[in-house]
């Protein structure tokens, strides 16, 4: 009697030790992907080995900033090599699917909070970029394409009405989506740059008509049109962009790795540019593949011709003046600008006057466009051999920060000089140069030197 009571105690206590790990085992099952990557936080892989055998933390910025001055070498080469000619004033629509395959979860917390976060990101940029440019937003949802801002030269009027329509549900429909920009671009005058940039969460479209008719008029209406796919690759979004001279990338996550696909340019599409093919693997996040499309693009043939455009300089509206606004249609107390040509008040610049048409722009607009053409030039990365070598006395301060180039220990460490001034700069000084300042504050105190003896 006491065997088989042994025998069954044991029984019961195995099925119950075998139930609680299936429950455990569920439990991982049922989180999400995010929760997973929280909960197997992976930290020892942030570790590696230094030459002394001490495990030390590693150096993201370090990585961080090698892959920026790859990225800007190759565009540096790029440009050199072929001379090209870039659109400055361009005319961009951001299309942005809000279906109901936004609200997916592998991106953290949902892929439209992802991509509205990073959108708010980009457009601050691109009119950093761009001064001269628009930018009109538009949504997919329900497998209705509809305008949330034309285009216009304001930010904040963008995040603004973005902000206030995240909301995903229904199909998405890519050829409403590119009937609607192209009756909008198709009006844009010659010596403006008509691009379309989607962000496409789906892996359908969901069409009423031809949505090949569609690309070929877009096509014929010179649009470039670019996709970053937030899931698998799509054969339409693929053709699509094969046949506008677009580029067509796929984020795997937010922060992992991405697929980059570059397309031949078709024989029969007339460009300036040669044909290629790559493909990469990179460690790039999702913002950085989105700011990719913030420089201007190259011109294509037809727009790369030059052409004399009218500006007028408008000045400031006297305080306290009511007049009624060109843009909104309403009576506005003080602010705002005065068309040279017909006199008509317009809120914002860059912008085209509602009145007389007359494109209207600052000064500072045009002297931020100006480092398109002549970009700083990259600064070279100086060698391990250079900086042990106690032959040749280096600066010990960043001549931008003036902050110390020597790190604790009297350990060489990174720094990068300019080829022309020959003057020594930290990364983050480079970073902040070749992104915002956009010139060297060696040359430029050189030429100013040269300036003052020349006076004397």
């Amino acid at each position: 009697m006491n065997y088989f009571t042994n025998n069954h105690v044991e029984e019961r206590r195995v099925a119950e030790e075998k139930e609680d790990e299936d429950d455990e085992e569920g439990n991982e099952n049922d989180m999400e992907a995010w929760e997973r990557a929280y909960a197997e936080d992976r930290s020892w892989e942030s570790l590696q080995e230094d030459e002394s055998g001490l495990l030390r933390p590693i150096d993201n910025d370090g990585v961080q900033h090698a892959q920026y001055r790859r990225r800007l070498r190759n565009l540096s080469a790029a440009s050199a090599a072929s001379r090209i000619q870039k659109g400055l004033i361009r005319y961009l629509y951001i299309v942005i699917d809000l279906s109901r395959a936004a609200s997916e979860r592998d991106f953290k917390p949902s892929r439209m909070a992802v991509v509205a976060k990073h959108v708010e990101a980009f457009i601050r940029e691109f009119f950093d970029q761009n001064p001269l440019s628009h930018i009109g937003l538009v949504t997919i949802k329900d497998g209705v394409a509809q305008c949330l801002t034309d285009l216009g030269g304001s930010p904040d009027s963008h995040i603004k009405a973005l902000m206030g329509q995240l909301i995903c549900s229904g199909d998405s429909s890519l050829q409403n989506a590119l009937d609607l920009v192209e009756g909008y671009l198709c009006g844009i005058p010659s010596y403006g740059h008509r691009e379309v940039l989607l962000l496409y969460s789906a892996l359908t479209t969901c069409d009423p008509g031809d949505v090949m008719e569609t690309i070929k008029k877009c096509k014929r209406s010179k649009i470039r049109c670019s996709v970053i796919g937030l899931s698998a690759e799509v054969f339409v979004c693929k053709h699509l962009c094969q046949e506008t001279v677009g580029s067509y990338t796929i984020a795997l996550n937010e922060a992992r790795q991405l697929c980059h696909i570059s397309f031949p340019f078709p024989t029969h599409f007339p460009h300036s540019l040669m044909s290629y093919i790559s493909f990469s693997l990179s460690q790039f996040h999702f913002k950085d593949l989105l700011l990719e499309h913030a420089p201007p693009p190259p011109a294509i043939a037809e727009f790369a011709v030059g052409n004399l455009i009218k500006m007028g300089f408008p000045q400031r509206a006297a305080e306290g003046v009511v007049s009624i606004c060109s843009c909104h249609k309403e009576a506005k107390v003080g602010g705002g600008y005065i068309c040279p040509r017909c006199k008509a008040r317009v809120c914002e610049l860059p912008t085209e006057c509602r009145i007389c048409g007359l494109t209207l722009v600052s000064s500072p607009h045009l002297a931020r466009s100006y480092h398109h053409l002549f970009p700083i030039t990259p600064f070279e990365e100086l060698s391990l051999a250079l900086l042990n070598s106690s032959r040749h006395k280096l600066p010990k301060t960043c001549f931008g920060c003036q902050q110390s180039l020597v790190p604790s220990g009297n350990r060489p460490g990174l720094r990068v000089a300019c080829p022309k001034c020959k003057q020594h700069f930290c990364l983050d000084c480079d970073i902040y140069m070749h992104e915002s300042l956009h010139n060297c504050p060696g040359c430029e105190s050189l030429r100013h030197s040269k300036t003052v003896n020349n006076i004397e």
